[in-house]
């Protein structure tokens, strides 16, 4: 473009077409030139460099990105979806895209093991059908603001024709050891958590090692959180505490947790494991590096502070 003229007409016209707005037929009225040519001036802008165009997806749109993050975690797949200023929506978006993740997985004869969390809760209440096969309890729920209770999500399973069911009648966390090993010998319960050991696939939630980020922290002791954030813990799933490497970190919580092991989880050949939020990143690097979880389902707030996490490597 040797002409500054006709390189101040490219720039211009691509002005008046991409930044305001306005039609070709509106710009060859205002300029006294034809539509056509106006077309082929904004071709030429585009060959020239003039215009460059760049289309930049959202993150819960970028397959990219997803691939690249699972292949830097170690991850079998990550699934992205948009994260909102709302915790309580960005809950019910991911439990929406959780509800198809885990529906896509589900085989006849499939044995798949469901954790609890606000978020699967929700998941289980919007999942359609599945076909014959087993879903085995991994705990009971807690009672937090938001939450049902075990036997609504148990019977959201045990509705559905051909699937059946291996309750937990527990809370997930109970008031003593005694209690919980009674509760863990109860027939049922104790049939359930034996079933656990041979699932084909879980779904667990992972949360963080605070107020906010965990269902179990705040129903614990002081005593009980130092000596599990002494000890190093920055995930929690299904009550269990691991730290950034994904090792198990027993307090004396543990006595008290009626539910799946993380050895469970790790023998288990899939695990699909959600976490939303920046705070929960440090959590889902953890589970993947642990062999806890295999796919990660979580919202943009956590991939970006996963893709932080992962400049650096885990203490």
């Amino acid at each position: 473009m040797t002409d500054p003229e006709h390189t101040r007409l490219l720039v211009e016209v691509s002005t008046d077409y991409y930044l305001d707005g306005q039609s070709k037929v509106e710009i060859a009225k205002h300029r006294g030139i034809s539509r056509f040519q106006v077309a082929r001036l904004l071709t030429e802008a585009r060959d020239a460099g003039v215009v460059r165009i760049e289309i930049a997806a959202p993150a819960h749109l970028d397959t990219g990105r997803a691939r690249h993050l699972a292949e830097r975690l170690g991850a079998q797949e990550v699934v992205l979806v948009p994260g909102t200023s709302d915790r309580d929506t960005t809950r019910e978006v991911l439990a929406r895209e959780l509800a198809r993740v885990m529906a896509a997985r589900v085989r006849a004869g499939t044995t798949v093991g469901v954790s609890w969390s606000r978020t699967i809760e929700a998941a289980v209440r919007t999942l359609g059908t599945l076909p014959p096969c087993e879903v085995v309890q991994l705990v009971g729920a807690l009672p937090v603001h938001g939450s049902g209770n075990s036997l609504e999500l148990i019977q959201r399973f045990t509705s559905m024709e051909g699937v059946r069911t291996w309750p937990v009648w527990s809370p997930l966390l109970v008031g003593d050891p005694a209690t919980a090993r009674g509760m863990r010998q109860q027939p049922e319960i104790a049939a359930a958590l034996d079933r656990a050991d041979v699932l084909d696939l879980a779904v667990v939630s992972i949360g963080s090692w605070n107020a906010t980020g965990s269902t179990v922290y705040p129903q614990v002791t002081d005593a009980e959180r130092r000596a599990a954030t002494e000890a190093g813990a920055v995930g929690e799933c299904s009550g269990r505490l691991f730290d950034a490497r994904g090792r198990a970190v027993v307090t004396p919580l543990d006595a008290r947790v009626v539910g799946v092991t993380l050895d469970q989880l790790v023998r288990t050949p899939e695990v699909v494991a959600i976490g939303y939020g920046a705070e929960a990143a440090a959590g889902l690097r953890g589970a993947v590096l642990g062999g806890i979880a295999t796919v990660l389902v979580m919202d943009d707030a956590a991939a970006v502070e996963l893709e932080h996490l992962l400049a650096s490597p885990p203490a």
